[in-house]
């Protein structure tokens, strides 16, 4: 997943006290909803302090602490190297979610979107989340994204 809003992201501070959806899919959701839409502090907050990121931009895994700012630096930058804007990861069905207590695991089918150099891209993922219920929240303590070769739409 690359990043949403490139030149908010320098403005991102550690993530507040936003609550997170009641379910664990709908913390996915939130996680993407808030991305896309450029409120980072927001997707941040659906993050564990100690979360775990595997994406497709070198180096590939992000560990905590500061896990979520360091994997949007690498996107931003990425995305810069490559030309691309607009962004956009939209989240389909979820294929399998599991609770067991206050654990969870969700996986859900989703597609990048972006314009590279001003060829319309796109590229069929899925996305696999870990997430623990802390006071009532869910949060995110790893995820994946497990993407397809980019195509041009």
């Amino acid at each position: 997943m690359k990043a949403a809003a490139i030149g908010l992201f320098a403005s991102l501070a550690v993530a507040g006290a936003a609550s997170a959806a009641p379910t664990p899919a709908g913390t996915v959701r939130a996680f993407v909803d808030a991305f896309d839409s450029g409120d980072l502090a927001a997707a941040a907050a659906t993050q564990s302090p100690d979360v775990t990121i595997v994406d497709e931009v070198a180096p590939f895994v992000w560990k905590a602490p500061g896990a979520f700012q360091a994997w949007g630096g690498a996107l931003m930058a990425d995305a810069k190297a490559k030309g691309q804007s607009g962004n956009r990861v939209t989240l389909g069905d979820v294929i399998r979610a599991d609770e067991h207590g206050d654990s969870a695991y969700v996986v859900m089918a989703a597609t990048y979107s972006y314009e590279e150099n001003g060829a319309a891209m796109s590229e069929p993922a899925r996305m696999v989340f870990a997430l623990a219920r802390s006071g009532g929240d869910w949060k995110i303590t790893a995820w994946a994204w497990a993407g397809d070769p980019p195509r041009r739409r």
